[in-house]
């Protein structure tokens, strides 16, 4: 199964070699996160795609110095939506309206349910839930960089509020949850490339309950 092979051929890359990743795989990652399910359909979050070396520097040294954010060819921020406010929903089911070309009785109520639940939540959790979301579109984008052969590196181990004034993100109501470094591995200076990859027994991680 050619999916399955790809996921055995990713691996959390250590190491980059600096080598530009082509413009139309980077485009089919992209499309592959934006594809991703969200709640309610909102999306509701953004995309940085950071190719800038001096931003990449800034980056790094608010992220334990870990090579791949420099070494990287293309550098992603998920940012998810500080707060669900009645602005962003509109937003998203005008756009649904205006996609499909006709307005839905059912969908029409059920903004209205939304409008009447998430603005009125404390915004904390309504971050938490939105970096959910992102959390969705990130494993997306790891699965479709392995498809595309190109190497990534998951990343929770930065300084979020730093992230954030690096890139401004609080101007736009945003805040970082996640980064991922794409590009290609570093065999000869990666300790975990040509490990073999080590998961659960499927005894250990499936319960089947009929």
């Amino acid at each position: 199964m050619e999916l399955l092979d790809k996921l055995n051929w990713r691996y959390a890359a250590k190491a980059m070699n600096g080598e530009k990743i082509p413009q139309e795989k980077i485009d089919t990652i992209i499309e592959a996160a934006s594809l991703a399910p969200t709640s309610s359909g909102l999306q509701p979050f953004e995309i940085l795609v950071i190719t800038n070396p001096e931003i990449k520097k800034q980056i790094r040294s608010i992220a334990w110095d870990q090579s791949v954010v420099t070494d990287c060819s293309h550098l992603l921020v998920f940012a998810a939506w500080d707060n669900y406010t009645e602005e962003r929903i509109n937003k998203m089911f005008d756009h649904t309206n205006t996609v499909r070309g006709f307005k839905n009785e059912g969908w029409e109520n059920y903004r209205q349910k939304l409008l009447g639940f998430y603005p009125h939540r404390d915004p904390e959790e309504n971050f938490n839930h939105a970096a959910k979301q992102a959390y969705i579109a990130f494993s997306h984008a790891i699965t479709a960089a392995a498809f595309e052969e190109v190497d990534s590196t998951p990343m929770e181990g930065f300084e979020p509020q730093a992230l954030d004034e690096i890139l401004n993100l609080k101007e736009k109501n945003l805040r970082s949850c996640l980064m991922l470094p794409l590009g290609y591995r570093d065999t000869e200076n990666d300790w975990l490339a040509g490990l073999v990859k080590v998961r659960k027994s499927k005894e250990d991680l499936v319960t089947v309950i009929e």
